[in-house]
């Protein structure tokens, strides 16, 4: 039971949200601007909210009565071999998304999509391949 909070906070928090996003897309049916963006920015937050947390109750529920399985758990997690698949599989993601991106915007372009969505994206673009770079670099300087 002292472990329930870190993930009851988020799904009590998901709920509110996302039913306080069903209330303004209810009460704002006809809203113009934020007011027109801003329910369904609710939902979608409460939801992703409810499930991350439901999800971490749940399989604290389920490890309740078994610290032995709990523990193995914990060790495949923490397993060298683990993290570097899983980091392995991180740079394989970066590296398709990357090309992703860069097609994504190519064909917003030429569909003459609105210029601001185009920003939007060739900044998100940019501010990864930014990260990219700063982390590359610090990672060189560590090693």
């Amino acid at each position: 039971m002292k472990r329930c909070g870190p993930n009851l906070f988020p799904t009590i928090l998901g709920c509110l949200l996302a039913a306080g996003g069903f209330l303004l897309l209810h009460g704002y049916g006809d809203a113009q601007g934020v007011m027109a963006v801003l329910p369904f920015l609710c939902i979608g937050l409460g939801c992703g909210l409810f499930g991350h947390g439901a999800g971490g109750l749940l399989s604290q529920r389920a490890l309740k009565g078994s610290p032995e399985i709990q523990k193995q758990l914990e060790i495949e997690q923490k397993d060298e071999r683990n993290v570097a698949l899983a980091n392995r599989a991180k740079g394989r993601a970066f590296d398709i998304m990357l090309y992703c991106y860069g097609a994504l915007m190519v064909c917003f372009v030429l569909m003459q999509v609105e210029t601001a969505v185009v920003l939007l994206l060739t900044a998100a673009y940019l501010f990864i391949l930014g990260c990219f770079v700063y982390y590359r670099v610090r990672y060189e300087r560590e090693m």
